[in-house]
């Protein structure tokens, strides 16, 4: 079932397969959208209840209010504010790619049962890689991000190291991305909260939210890409050990987006890690 929540930000398009399962809670990237788990929900959604938000991260169909502040950490706060709306509790938070829920384990851990972190920006790699560092400068040059969004988009050109190149060791298929792209490409004010968004990263974020994952005392898994061109191997590793609670997964022949590269593989670490944390 496809809804939408009228949040502080602004309206939130999400997907809920409903049932009486235990609650998944899957969380994108930027520029990606909740497509990015077609697979893993398809798997999981015969178990679980999946429940899958696009967040304003650049791939959403309707701007946030303009006066509301886009940040990462007030995309953080709009989770904890998702969760709250939707009355779900004993939460598996499962994210890729982004940092975010790091961020609310720490500061919103009040309806999480377990934490997933698979193949994520964390301690000082943020931005992460070249993408993300080419997202960043595009957003303080005027008319950059327009720029860089529309050379993404060129079919001839999305397995540059620039892009998803460097996230999938495979093509993610055409209509996914052109999904994930259409709203910049055809709307400023989608352009304008992804620049709001990324104007406000600072560096030092998910420094700080590591350390308090150290007070994080439930089952925690980290998903890590044995592949990852983005995401320091060293940093998986590091993020289990902070967790008291943690363990760690390597996926082989994967790059960042775990869940378009080794989906089956993903799905069984989560079946697993949450049959084994009842």
């Amino acid at each position: 079932m496809n809804s939408e929540l009228d949040l502080s930000l602004g309206p939130i398009a999400y997907e809920d397969t409903g049932g009486d399962g235990p609650v998944v809670v899957l969380l994108h990237g930027l520029t990606q959208d909740g497509t990015l788990w077609r697979q893993v929900v398809a798997d999981l959604r015969a178990d679980f209840r999946c429940v899958v938000p696009t967040l304003p991260e650049g791939s959403h169909r309707k701007p946030m209010r303009a006066e509301a502040e886009l940040t990462p950490q007030s995309v953080a706060d709009l989770v904890a504010e998702f969760l709250d709306r939707l009355d779900l509790t004993g939460v598996t938070l499962v994210e890729n790619d982004s940092g975010r829920a790091q961020t609310v384990a720490v500061q919103h851990p009040e309806r999480l049962a377990r934490l997933v972190l698979v193949a994520c920006e964390a301690l000082d790699n943020y931005p992460p890689g070249l993408p993300g560092k080419l997202l960043v400068l595009a957003a303080r040059i005027p008319g950059g991000l327009n720029a860089v969004v529309r050379l993404l988009a060129l079919k001839s050109l999305r397995r540059l190291p620039i892009g998803l190149g460097a996230m999938t060791k495979r093509p993610v298929p055409d209509g996914i991305v052109d999904g994930w792209l259409e709203p910049l490409l055809t709307d400023p004010a989608i352009r304008h909260d992804l620049r709001r968004y990324l104007l406000g990263t600072r560096k030092g974020d998910l420094v700080e939210a590591a350390e308090g994952l150290r007070a994080f005392d439930r089952p925690a898994l980290v998903v890590w890409a044995e592949d990852d061109l983005l995401m320091p191997r060293d940093h998986g590793l590091r993020l289990a050990a902070l967790l008291p609670q943690g363990r760690l997964v390597e996926i082989a022949d994967s790059r960042t987006l775990i869940p378009e590269d080794q989906p089956a593989a993903l799905v069984k670490a989560l079946r697993e890690f949450i049959r084994d944390t009842p």
